[in-house]
């Protein structure tokens, strides 16, 4: 039996990078998965590979910075069937590492819509269903740049991420629902492939780079959907309101 057989899960950002892995695990360890990111070709393509290894998945199209299709998203999963045992709020925006001094209102605005709103709208929508039955686990995936080393957008959303891991963690303690961050170090995604990264300020990024080890290896996208079932699962029933870090110790040097 799989460490997820019978639970119904949802995962935003789930057609590619980090979310993708994500959505292929749990369907592997026995899920039902909710695949949802804007596009719904490519979350189709997700639900056609879970399809043929043996699982089971539905692909439901949504911007999560948008908190009506954050609602929606909530919705059809219920609709389908009937629960939500997780959530995992993957879904976010690539950091161009744009300092104070170089960042816009509206990419401030853009990044917090998306790294942070929508952790506090899926949440509190998925929770209203969770209290229902008195458990469920949310994994919020946040990063090491929530230590302020990358962009001031960026950064500021992990860290409201990580605060808001807690905050909900606290205020359900004393139920069977759980909320713990994943903090992903340097990743190989499409996020922060070669020509995302042209786009990067690049004299910030070598500030920052300044304040963790970047010699040592990086942690694939496979790694981190590993930290995401360990808290998706019965494994972590006693864990509560922690983040951890998935990156070779990178973020140790700061």
């Amino acid at each position: 039996m799989g460490q997820l057989e019978g639970k119904v899960a949802i995962v935003t950002g789930a057609n590619s990078g980090i979310g993708r892995a994500t959505a292929l695990l749990f369907a592997r360890e026995g899920a039902t998965v909710v695949v949802s990111g804007r596009r719904q070709d490519a979350n189709e393509r997700v639900v056609a590979e879970i399809a043929e290894a043996g699982g089971t998945a539905i692909a439901v199209a949504a911007d999560v910075a948008v908190a009506e299709d954050c609602r929606r998203l909530v919705d059809a999963t219920i609709a389908a069937y009937g629960r939500i045992d997780v959530l995992v709020n993957n879904a976010g925006i690539a950091d161009r590492h744009l300092p104070i001094d170089a960042c816009s209102e509206e990419w401030f605005d853009q990044v917090t819509r998306i790294d942070q709103y929508s952790v506090f709208s899926m949440s509190k929508y998925a929770l209203e269903h969770m209290e229902r039955v008195g458990a469920g686990a949310i994994v919020n995936v946040s990063s090491i740049g929530a230590g302020g080393v990358a962009g001031i957008a960026y950064s500021g959303a992990k860290a409201a991420v990580n605060a808001m891991t807690k905050n909900i963690a606290i205020r359900y303690a004393a139920t069977g629902i759980r909320c713990n961050a994943v903090a992903p170090g340097p990743t190989p995604t499409p996020l922060n492939a070669p020509e995302a990264a042209a786009t990067f300020h690049s004299e910030f990024a070598d500030m920052c780079a300044r304040h963790i080890d970047t010699t040592l290896p990086t942690a694939s996208a496979e790694d981190q959907a590993q930290a995401i079932l360990w808290f998706a699962s019965d494994a972590s029933r006693a864990v509560t309101g922690q983040i951890l870090y998935v990156d070779h110790g990178t973020s140790l040097y700061g």
